[in-house]
């Protein structure tokens, strides 16, 4: 489900199941990781990560998952091992979000330099639905973007926010007219890997040092508090209930 095309010094990453919104199953975050591993490999100068069809990326694929012999761990560890490659690519990354940008697609903007957002796209953490948590440094990010009370208030809630609303939040770079997102991030990826990539990557290793001694210690709190979470009967009832397509009948344990 995942394509990559290079071309005059810039890789495409594009997230290629549309029927499922692009939802990731573990298989597909192995095969994510050996696509920035080729493009690195091959020298390219940026990279552009998109999805096809309506959405970027709607998290985790948990089509048929048994929350009773889920590995959690061995998902979410997967998912932070893709998100450190993603972050520390040699080269100027961007994003070019639209639709459903959720859980894990999350995670992967966080991960990604830059993120032009469709005004339109849908952000954010419906975890509250499933007795989850949000996880793939989703805390991080809307804890030192939005302060405490909002945060909570969309983990809470488990509403989104569109792209406009994200971009003038802070979240993201900036938000883009729908039709115009992808042509737009293609545009600036182009414009750095014609630039001085390594005065690029000097601002790029400075700022990761900034953001990664909160980012990657949340992540591992996220991992561990899902796991535990994976046996209430709340985490059950969430999984049941979508799987189901039904709402979700939580009884607080």
């Amino acid at each position: 489900m995942i394509q990559l095309h290079i071309a005059d010094g810039v890789a495409e990453i594009a997230l290629d199941a549309p029927e499922r919104l692009n939802a990731l199953p573990l298989d597909a975050l192995a095969e994510l990781d050996a696509a920035y591993a080729e493009a690195e490999a091959a020298g390219v100068r940026a990279l552009v990560l998109r999805g096809e069809g309506r959405a970027f990326c709607a998290g985790r694929d948990i089509t048929g998952v048994d929350p009773s012999t889920d590995d959690v761990l061995g998902y979410l560890g997967a998912v932070e091992a893709l998100m450190r490659r993603m972050a520390a690519f040699p080269a100027p990354t961007f994003a070019a979000v639209h639709g459903a940008c959720l859980g894990v697609g999350l995670g992967l903007a966080i991960a990604t330099d830059v993120v032009y957002v469709a005004e339109t796209a849908r952000i954010g953490s419906p975890f509250a639905n499933l007795g989850a948590l949000l996880d793939s440094g989703g805390h991080a990010l809307l804890y030192e973007r939005l302060g405490a009370h909002r945060a909570l208030d969309l983990i809470y809630t488990g509403e989104l926010l569109s792209g406009a609303e994200a971009a003038a939040a802070g979240l993201f770079s900036r938000a883009v007219p729908p039709g115009d997102v992808l042509e737009f991030t293609r545009e600036r990826a182009a414009r750095a890997a014609a630039g001085p990539t390594q005065a690029l990557l000097a601002s790029k290793r400075l700022i990761d040092r900034l953001r990664d001694e909160r980012l990657w210690r949340v992540v591992a709190e996220e991992t561990r508090a899902q796991a535990e979470l994976r046996d209430t009967a709340d985490y059950r009832e969430g999984f049941a209930a979508f799987g189901e397509k039904r709402p979700p009948h939580f009884t607080g344990a």
